[in-house]
């Protein structure tokens, strides 16, 4: 499956095999848990950055507040969007 397409719960069991292997624990009796603080940690960056980036927007427009605002509250909404559907598939 192309990167493009994975999803997170795939990532994040990728980024825990890579984990374990740079560790050199062969152990996977915790890998589901691994797996799950991985994908939170995923979440909560692609929030923050998402926040960041509407915030950001917001600054930059001075004179076009208006949209600058539309913009932002359009991010958050998605954002919203976005655990409510990530949250219901746990």
């Amino acid at each position: 499956m192309p990167s493009a397409h994975k999803s997170l719960r795939e990532r994040a069991c990728e980024a825990t095999k890579r984990i374990n292997g740079i560790l050199g624990v062969s152990d996977e009796s915790h890998n589901k848990e691994v797996a799950k603080a991985v994908e939170k940690a995923i979440i909560d960056a692609l929030l923050e950055e998402r926040e960041r980036c509407a915030t950001v927007a917001f600054e930059c427009l001075p004179e076009d507040q208006d949209r600058a605002h539309k913009v932002a509250e359009e991010v958050r909404r998605i954002r919203d969007a976005l655990v409510t559907n990530l949250t219901s598939m746990r």
